[in-house]
């Protein structure tokens, strides 16, 4: 499945229209080369520093994702835990200015229903940052991780 027919982004886009034809041609590219089943992070490169992002997932990997996310959320996992699941799993390949993060859902899902969490160290971690960033912000620290943080369309673009 083309990556223009399932592709997705945030809110700011490079243009009114979206992704140029360009970008269309090498994401589509992208995309193709990996497995069905999947989800992918595909980071571009600006020359001022700045990094657009895309989601795409090939076939099979939407409602796969979607399901994922379900389960999750079910099994009170947080973003602590999708950081630990996502980082077991992500495939990184570079192409250029475009570097993609890919991630086979069949074995997150089996993460996700098994007994998989994030350690201790980890959501120490975590709690640490927020905690920064609540200073830094002047607002008042978040003491728990946020939620589960998506593999699927559901979650990944409708924050």
């Amino acid at each position: 499945m083309p990556a223009s027919d399932v592709l997705a982004h945030p809110s700011h886009t490079e243009h009114p229209t979206g992704p140029s034809e360009i970008n269309l041609a090498v994401l589509d590219s992208i995309t193709s080369m990996h497995r069905p089943e999947m989800f992918l992070w595909i980071n571009r490169r600006r020359p001022d520093g700045s990094v657009k992002i895309w989601y795409a997932w090939t076939e099979g990997g939407e409602p796969l994702g979607n399901r994922v996310d379900e389960l999750a959320l079910t099994r009170g996992l947080d973003a602590a835990d999708w950081l630990h699941i996502a980082d077991l799993h992500q495939r990184t390949s570079v192409r250029g200015h475009f570097e993609t993060w890919a991630y086979p859902l069949r074995p997150v899902l089996a993460e996700v229903q098994g007994t998989e969490r994030a350690p201790e160290s980890r959501r120490d971690g975590l709690r640490r940052l927020l905690v920064k960033a609540g200073e830094v912000t002047g607002t008042s620290p978040r003491t728990t991780a946020p939620r589960w943080l998506g593999f699927g369309p559901h979650l990944v673009l409708h924050k």
